[in-house]
């Protein structure tokens, strides 16, 4: 049961990459990015090459998240520059990233030897956390990697960029009235955003050993359960009594408000923790996406009722 958690803990912890690409892509920018279903697998693809050819394992991770970010400026491209209509951008990206995966890896499936080092087994790993498990290490390269990422993002925000940024979902005019090129922040949203996207197939990658084109498929609709349950959670939190009386003890304030990214984060070990559950419950595991998307249609539906509640509180 305790290993059962821990890998629990782990999905979630890598799959909220994910989830950090999805939220500034859906609750910031206010833009359907279909092409995460393609960025995923990028990600693995570049990461699962790399390593049979004896590439360093960390430097996996830049590489990757350069390659999310080429995918990203593409669908902002042809968004902004070229006028086609955002969902339509995603679509067209995903689709010639599928194309483009197979390129990479040569062929739909490609597995990364057993005695090939990755993040988690690599000798600058191993020589901090040499002392743990597998399972540990994996728990613990995941966390910190996930705090890095999630202080990065909090720093980006509070910048005049990062300011600009969440302004041109809500108020585009806002942005263009600052003398900004709205069209350029936007496209600077769909280069992060697809980045951490493609740092999560690369995660992934090291963490299974493999690449399959079709990985991709489904993560999008993961990635907005992930956004719309740690909301939520986040909303409701603000809004009760003791989230209230933490804020008026000074050293306890920070609990009152947790930031966007940090709902992201609990959003996408729940929503894990969730599917883990339905498959102990005896669920056969080629059954997972249908119970990804029912789980997401219980997540939109009660997220729905419980908001007009709030409104109307």
């Amino acid at each position: 049961m305790a290993d059962l958690l821990i890998s629990t803990l782990i999905q979630g912890l890598i799959y909220a990459l994910i989830s950090f690409g999805v939220y500034i892509t859906y609750s910031i920018l206010d833009f359907p990015d279909l092409g995460v279903d393609g960025t995923f697998p990028l990600g693995a693809a570049v990461t699962a090459i790399l390593l049979t050819r004896g590439v360093n394992a960390w430097l996996t991770l830049p590489i990757s998240l350069a390659a999310g970010a080429l995918a990203g400026l593409f669908t902002g491209f042809i968004h902004v520059r070229l006028k086609i209509r955002n969902l339509l951008a995603g679509i067209i990206t995903m689709t010639a990233l599928f194309s483009i995966n197979l390129y990479i890896a040569n062929g739909s499936n490609l597995t990364v030897d057993r005695g090939t080092d990755t993040i988690f087994t690599a000798p600058s790993t191993m020589s901090v956390l040499g002392g743990l498990t597998l399972m540990e290490r994996k728990l613990v390269v995941s966390l910190v990697l996930i705090l890095v990422v999630k202080l990065i993002l909090d720093l980006y925000f509070n910048t005049k960029s990062g300011l600009l940024l969440r302004a041109v979902g809500d108020n585009a005019d806002l942005v263009t009235s600052l003398a900004k090129d709205r069209g350029s922040v936007k496209m600077l949203g769909l280069v992060i955003s697809n980045a951490l996207v493609a740092l999560a197939g690369c995660v992934v990658c090291h963490e299974q050993r493999s690449f399959s084109a079709t990985m991709g498929t489904g993560q999008l609709v993961y990635g907005l359960a992930a956004v719309i349950i740690g909301i939520s959670l986040m909303n409701f939190y603000t809004a009760s009594p003791a989230a209230r009386g933490l804020r008026r003890v000074k050293a306890l304030r920070f609990l009152g408000s947790p930031r966007g990214t940090t709902a992201v984060i609990v959003g996408s070990i729940l929503y894990k923790l969730c599917i883990q559950l339905a498959l102990s419950m005896g669920l056969p595991p080629n059954m997972m996406k249908l119970i990804t998307a029912m789980l997401f249609l219980l997540v939109l539906v009660v997220s729905g009722r419980k908001g007009e509640e709030i409104i109307h509180a």
